[in-house]
């Protein structure tokens, strides 16, 4: 099988017009204005302006995207680079891609905040470790802290497990 096109150029999977494309997506999905998008290049240390930004994104001829830029670019959408240089997904618009990217975000904020209630569970076992009367006051802290019995008892009990997990 041939991979060049009738035109007899070979099809470019990872085309400057794919990053150009998906730049554009992942700025409107984010809600992003150019100018906006343009301030976080610049604040990752790839200056660059919204008229840039556009002219990457419309261009007519299209501008040019540096090496430094699309590295900016991948920084800036937390993306791999591979990923900025696909096309865009078929059959999902922009707002099923506003939802999966919340879906995304709230993912590994849960896990973030799943991680330090793990280590803090784990700080806290280990100090009723080497304070072996200070038991009972642990719970009453998380009761005092907390509001709810049943949510100090589910606490305590993770504690008393020596984990989160």
């Amino acid at each position: 099988m041939s991979r060049e096109t009738s035109g007899g150029e070979a099809p470019l999977l990872f085309s400057e017009g794919n990053a150009a494309a998906r730049i554009a997506l992942e700025r409107e999905v984010r809600g992003w204005s150019t100018t906006e998008l343009a301030a976080r290049m610049t604040r990752v240390g790839v200056p660059m302006n919204q008229t840039a930004v556009w002219r990457i994104e419309n261009g007519t001829p299209r501008r040019k995207i540096t090496l430094d830029e699309a590295l900016g670019f991948a920084r800036v959408f937390e993306l791999p680079l591979e990923e900025l240089m696909s096309p865009p997904l078929e059959g999902v618009d922009i707002e099923g891609r506003r939802i999966v990217q919340e879906a995304v975000e709230a993912f590994y904020e849960t896990r973030e905040a799943q991680d330090r209630l793990h280590r803090a569970v784990i700080a806290t076992a280990d100090y009723i470790a080497a304070h072996p009367n200070s038991s009972k006051g642990i719970h009453e802290q998380c009761l005092r802290l907390m509001g709810e019995e049943r949510d100090a008892r589910a606490l305590t009990e993770h504690i008393e497990m020596g984990g989160y997990y």
